[in-house]
């Protein structure tokens, strides 16, 4: 009896060659500049493919920045969007993780261009906090606080959904109509957060305010009263109790606005 041939050499060839295959179609609708594709495909069809891929990675990114994507030409969007859709390998099959997969790509990967303003990076983080903020799973109701406790007396809470942030750039303002060319001299405060209703809301902090959320976010277990002391001695203050009432007050806005959580303890 004559035996049945192995069939797994031939198995393993065309699986070697589906992979092949995948990996050059892939390729070219990539960067269909610099990769040809694959043999045996009528480029009518591979049109197709390469053309809704493009568009959809570029209407996704329209989406998440649409003050930046304002501030481009269609070509010179096209042109950025194809840099990051050729040069940039993500680490997620996620929709929602494109826009910080492109974030990391400004950061990391992108070649100056001068097309490109020079706060490029900045308003780019700044709009991808909104996204950020809308898609966290965390929840303010989570977090251990009292809130109704006394923010003077007690430890104050800071939500997990409100992110104290500094920009050299007045990322808030810009559009295409205010372009600065130069950072000013002052840098910008800003503070994103998730409110009760579940609404990212924005606010400008001036440079005191922004010295109290960082000051709580350190959790170094000082109560209201002591953390606002403290500044009013790192900064100075000729009258420090003019700087704790002002405090105080700022302290209980923040709570009325879900930045605050309330005070260390049980929930």
């Amino acid at each position: 009896m004559t035996p049945a041939k192995d069939s797994a050499p031939e198995s393993s060839r065309r699986i070697s060659g589906l992979r092949r295959l995948q990996t050059q179609f892939a390729a070219h609708i990539r960067d269909p500049g610099n990769h040809p594709a694959p043999d045996g495909i009528e480029d009518r069809r591979m049109k197709i493919y390469r053309e809704l891929f493009f568009n959809n990675i570029q209407s996704l990114l329209a989406s998440n920045f649409p003050v930046l994507r304002k501030l481009y030409s269609d070509e010179d969007w096209r042109s950025l969007v194809r840099d990051f859709y050729s040069r940039h390998h993500s680490k997620t099959p996620l929709f929602p993780e494109v826009a910080r997969e492109f974030l990391q790509y400004l950061q990391d990967e992108r070649e100056p261009n001068e097309s490109d303003p020079p706060f490029l990076h900045e308003l780019a983080h700044y709009e991808w906090v909104e996204l950020a903020l809308e898609l966290d799973e965390r929840e303010a109701g989570d977090v251990p606080a009292d809130p109704s406790g006394d923010l003077m007396q007690g430890i104050p809470v800071l939500s997990p959904l409100a992110w104290p942030l500094s920009y050299r750039f007045p990322v808030h303002r810009i559009q295409p109509g205010f372009q600065p060319d130069q950072a000013p001299d002052e840098p910008t405060h800003l503070l994103v957060y998730r409110n009760h209703e579940d609404q990212v809301k924005f606010m400008q902090l001036n440079s005191i305010s922004l010295l109290l959320l960082q000051r709580i976010q350190e959790d170094s277990g000082q109560n209201g009263r002591e953390l606002l002391q403290r500044i009013a001695a790192d900064i100075d203050h000729p009258e420090p109790e003019v700087v704790i009432e002002a405090g105080a007050q700022l302290m209980e806005d923040f709570r009325t606005r879900g930045i605050l959580l309330g005070t260390l303890g049980e929930n």
